[in-house]
């Protein structure tokens, strides 16, 4: 693993107009995220932004008015992660409020019918409905949507990944990643309402949603929609905040940029979530992954919730994880919870065992003298598709350069692989996908995503071609500066700060995330004493040289045999509960030895 430099983060400005109860150390933090008065801290629903200001909306909102009067068949067409599971939750309830009647939900099985709306998944709807919604996919899915229209199903594509060359040939698109069309399936060059929507995309204040928060913006103009047209004038409107748990898990999960209007979304969730007021599936999945459901916050729902609902898509099927997020009775939902857990047990336990398998092809490749390149790529035959991001993440953090990892699609095609790619800042995989697609056409398969996340697949034969060809255009397009690792800080905590008091501000002072980063702080300490926890964990007692304070500290898959005597530590400052009591206590994410 490469040892990052530290940096600290400078303010933004100096912060004013903020109450005395507001501890100075979170100020700070605030400042440094360029939030510098009270109100780019106020997460309340009324400052989200109007939904009518997205991009094709318009089209998508008289198609779906159409669809409940008429009492359409609508199939809700997800994707197998979790932002595509609380997705299509979301639009399943959602619709059904809005008073839909005939709604239903496919999401692919990666092995049988490939990524979104495929050909494949069009072709298992039997019977075939008069109307598919996609959430978190389709922007991609050309030969999906064709084979939709062909089958005469009205199609409305909601996404938020990137577009390519040319938009598919839906009746409607919401996507706010869509900013400029040079072809639509409506006309070329681009017909007149896609590069309206376009424009409308450009100038909208929050491009970040992610594809749940795109499904939510959809239904509040659907019922702002219904409202115009008077259908509730004899039945009370549906209020959909009660989806607004589902929003806040998928947008967490999804590893979105947490702007200010994500964090206004995931709030008034976890404030759902606290008060009891969650569907029984988020909660089952939250007391199944020990956390507390009073006090949750952001970082529970990306490293507890998530990941269970993740690893049915990985290792199984989807469709489990969005039956608990649709379930209404609370011991289904528990039922359900159970087995997702047992599933993200044997994914962690795989990862873990391929993990393992990648670092020692990296190792074997320092040993040959290759093992310098820039643009990692890893296959190995025996590795499972569903779970190749995920060892990409993790050779990802501990190399510091962008890491590809394949494994064969699927038993019955060996001969197709699938690659899961993550990124480092400064280098858009996408692109860089993109890129090496137009130098050698046809290498590449298939491809989409984002600037640090992507996917693709490509001919086994091919693999050595594009390794070659991915480590190339990473050497052109990163420098030494990019490769080296950098860990930002918001600086020394103060003498006296380690406190409940702060922890609690701190924790409450989020929600913190992807692009919002949780306040990290660095300090000398002297260990006065450790112990092991397991085979891979710490705990410590960390003496402050300043006023010999010893504070509790613990450290998680640590990868040194014994923490120095004397060391600097980069943390978190959080709260440690047990038998009912609450104390502060350090998290460790990085020690050096200190002189």
């Amino acid at each position: 693993m490469r040892t990052p430099t530290l940096r600290r983060r400078e303010s933004q400005g100096a912060p004013e107009g903020w109450s005395e109860a507001v501890h100075p150390v979170l100020r700070d933090v605030y400042a440094a995220r360029g939030v510098l008065h009270p109100a780019q801290a106020e997460h309340r629903l009324r400052h989200l932004l109007a939904p009518q200001a997205l991009g094709g909306l318009a089209r998508a909102v008289d198609l779906l008015i159409e669809a409940i009067a008429g009492d359409w068949s609508i199939v809700i067409a997800g994707d197998y992660d979790c932002d595509g599971a609380t997705g299509t939750a979301v639009a399943v309830r959602g619709l059904r409020l809005l008073g839909a009647r005939r709604v239903g939900y496919a999401i692919p099985n990666r092995f049988v019918h490939g990524y979104g709306l495929s050909p494949a998944l069009v072709a298992s709807l039997d019977p075939a409905p008069q109307l598919i919604v996609t959430v978190d996919n389709g922007v991609a899915s050309l030969a999906g949507v064709a084979a939709a229209k062909a089958r005469g199903i009205r199609v409305i594509v909601t996404d938020h990944h990137l577009p390519g060359e040319q938009l598919p040939a839906a009746d409607a698109l919401v996507n706010p990643n869509v900013l400029e069309v040079r072809a639509c399936g409506h006309g070329t060059p681009a017909c007149a309402q896609c590069a309206d929507d376009a424009r409308m995309n450009r100038e909208f204040p929050s491009r970040a949603l992610a594809g749940v928060g795109v499904m939510f913006y959809l239904l509040l103009a659907v019922r702002a929609g219904l409202r115009g047209k008077g259908a509730f004038a004899a039945r009370t409107e549906p209020d959909l905040s009660c989806l607004l748990d589902l929003v806040a898990l998928g947008t967490v999960a999804d590893l979105v940029p947490l702007d200010f209007n994500n964090r206004v979304l995931i709030e008034a969730g976890l404030k759902r979530i606290r008060s009891g007021r969650a569907c029984p599936g988020i909660t089952a999945l939250v007391e199944a992954g020990k956390r507390s459901l009073a006090s949750i916050c952001a970082s529970d729902l990306g490293y507890a919730v998530g990941p269970r609902l993740n690893a049915a898509g990985r290792m199984e099927d989807m469709r489990l994880g969005v039956e608990c997020l649709l379930t209404d009775d609370p011991g289904q939902a528990r039922e359900l919870a159970a087995r997702l857990s047992v599933i993200n047990q044997e994914r962690r336990d795989l990862q873990e065992a391929m993990v393992a398998e990648a670092e020692a092809m990296i190792g074997a490749l320092a040993l040959e003298g290759v093992g310098q390149r820039t643009g990692v790529t890893l296959y190995e035959p025996s590795w499972h598709a569903g779970v190749v991001g995920l060892v990409a993440s993790k050779l990802k953090e501990r190399l510091h350069r962008p890491v590809i990892a394949f494994a064969p699609a699927d038993e019955e095609r060996p001969d197709e692989l699938r690659g899961s790619a993550r990124s480092i800042a400064g280098f858009h995989v996408r692109d860089a996908l993109a890129a090496i697609d137009a130098r050698m056409p046809g290498l590449i398969e298939r491809f989409g995503g984002h600037a640090m996340a992507a996917g693709l697949s490509l001919k086994a034969s091919d693999y050595p071609r594009f390794a070659d060809a991915f480590d190339a255009l990473a050497r052109e397009w990163l420098d030494e500066e990019r490769l080296q690792a950098v860990l930002y800080t918001d600086g020394e905590l103060p003498p006296g700060t380690f406190n409940l008091d702060l922890a609690r501000q701190l924790r409450d002072g989020g929600p913190w995330g992807q692009g919002f980063p949780e306040p990290l702080f660095d300090n000398l300490f002297e260990c006065a004493q450790w112990r092991a926890m397991g085979e891979r964990h710490w705990r410590l007692s960390l003496r402050d040289p300043r006023d010999g304070g010893v504070h509790e500290a613990v450290m998680f898959n640590v990868r040194a045999a014994a923490p120095p005597p004397r060391l600097r530590a980069v943390y978190e400052l959080t709260i440690n509960e047990w038998q009912g009591r609450e104390s502060a206590r350090l998290l460790l994410r990085h020690v050096e030895p200190a002189p």
